[in-house]
């Protein structure tokens, strides 16, 4: 099976194109947070975090019509599941949570139908919710195929004043039927001498345990055996700001997280699936540690952001094949057509631009940017794009002369569906030049360049950026894992 990343409603992606009992682990941090939208923040070349964000997504589990006919659809499909959605709403009424729980149901028994039945599935979510879910997996999966509740506990963020911090995170974990893999050799640490009375001795093949004697039986602790971490995680913290790993993405989790998750219940060459993919981390961990994946995620920018970091961190090592990207001329049209923003991350991904939100009553004109190494050391450049998902004219181009004008950028780019017209490419040229002593070029200032050109590989003329990566932060190279894995039988 390829690595696949695919792009959509991961519901719509699960149905279509998973297969029954064809993943062997699921891990999903899907967002809940009624009162904030979550933002994606690129980091400045000078560290700052102010000057230019985008929304990837917002939270959108409101109480609509669709959610209606998604509960009507729950009842009239019986069982558990249907029990569970009829008395969380009785008890909470139609509400923010109560969507939230019933966007997540059919999910929950899609991704239940495609793990085997060797598989587990962790869910990460918040104490705000994580009681409800609780409730939720017991429906879907059998209160008997519960495994744990994994408290993650960390020290970042700020600090309460007027209650208790809270610092930490839920994960629930269930299997699909009894028959779970685990992992214990791959994720047991050290055992320590020092926490049992016993002195330490060595059994007739040299091996050192410790031995405890109780009701007149003997039991033994290797020592190379080593114990399972508990089911409160104190020993991984969440991402600091200041992190190697940190890429910008707010809802970011740390490897180290998923490399326990992955060992534990899966073994090189197994399927690993992560509906909510965001920035990538489970795809990325997944892909250090030998396993297979499938990553989903429904927006073009975290796509993108996932594309670049693979790239950063494996190069050519990390095959995969994306769907659901526009690979055809009328692809992209329909895109544009039916959301032109993200018709517009799509296309900016292309040229390895990051997508600029303008501040509050600042002038418009810039869509993305990509910054490169200037003539000098320690001077950056900018290419500043304009994306147009519908009609372009010799309007927009002048827009543009003024728009790099006003940002004294070196390059302007504007990206558009149809060729560009006559008056077009003459506004253009009127632009000039950006001259480059480094590299002994010109580069033409004002640039036209469509989606067909770009879907047939043609790029933006610009000055290398020598691995001054401004436009995405860039992942740090991947460290391989040694040792193979032995199944607890």
């Amino acid at each position: 099976m390829k690595n696949i990343l695919y792009y959509g409603d991961n519901l719509d992606i699960l149905r279509r194109y998973v297969k029954n009992e064809s993943v062997d682990l699921v891990y999903l941090d899907p967002p809940f947070n009624s009162n904030t939208n979550y933002n994606v923040l690129f980091a400045e070349k000078d560290g700052s975090r102010a000057a230019s964000q985008i929304r990837a997504f917002s939270d959108t589990w409101t109480w609509t019509g669709e959610s209606e006919s998604v509960f009507a659809e729950l009842v009239i499909g019986g069982g558990k599941v249907a029990d569970a959605m009829q008395a969380f709403r009785t008890f909470l009424g139609p509400c923010d949570l109560l969507a939230y729980l019933v966007m997540m149901a059919p999910r929950l028994v899609e991704l239940r139908r495609v793990m085997k039945p060797t598989a587990s599935i962790y869910l990460h979510c918040d104490p705000t919710a994580s009681h409800y879910l609780k409730l939720l997996m017991d429906a879907v999966f059998g209160n008997g195929n519960y495994l744990n509740e994994i408290i993650w506990c960390y020290d970042t963020g700020g600090r309460s004043t007027n209650s208790f911090p809270r610092k930490h995170d839920v994960i629930l974990r269930y299997g699909k039927t009894s028959s779970v893999s685990f992992y214990y050799d791959n994720v047991a640490l050290p055992r320590d001498p020092s926490t049992m009375h016993e002195s330490v001795v060595a059994d007739e093949e040299g091996r050192k345990y410790q031995r405890n004697i109780k009701a007149g039986k003997e039991y033994r602790y290797y020592l190379d055996k080593g114990v399972l971490p508990n089911d409160w995680w104190i020993d991984i913290q969440a991402l600091n700001p200041a992190a190697k790993e940190r890429l910008g993405y707010p809802t970011q989790k740390p490897e180290a997280l998923l490399e326990r998750i992955i060992a534990a219940s899966s073994n090189p060459g197994d399927v690993v699936l992560d509906p909510f993919c965001g920035c990538g981390t489970t795809i990325a961990t997944a892909q250090k540690l030998g396993r297979r994946w499938i990553g989903i995620d429904i927006t073009h920018l975290a796509i993108t952001l996932m594309k670049e970091r693979l790239k950063d961190t494996f190069g050519e090592a990390a095959a995969f094949e994306v769907i659901g990207e526009p690979v055809s001329v009328p692809d992209a049209a329909r895109l544009a057509e039916s959301d032109p923003y993200q018709f517009q991350w799509w296309a900016l991904g292309l040229v390895g631009a990051r997508p600029v939100e303008q501040k509050k009553g600042a002038d418009m004109g810039i869509d993305g940017r990509i910054v490169f190494q200037g003539d000098k050391l320690g001077v950056f450049e900018s290419v500043i794009l304009s994306v147009k998902a519908g009609h372009a004219g010799a309007a927009h181009v002048r827009d543009l002369k003024g728009v790099l004008e006003r940002e004294k950028a070196a390059i302007g780019v504007l990206i558009s569906m149809q060729e560009p017209t006559a008056p077009m490419k003459t506004e253009a040229v009127t632009a000039g030049f950006h001259e480059s002593d480094m590299w002994g070029k010109k580069y033409p200032r004002l640039q036209l360049l469509t989606v067909a050109e770009l879907l047939a590989g043609k790029k933006v003329e610009m000055p290398p950026i020598r691995q001054v990566d401004a436009t995405f932060k860039k992942a740090p190279k991947a460290t391989k894992k040694a040792g193979g894995q032995k199944a607890l039988g």
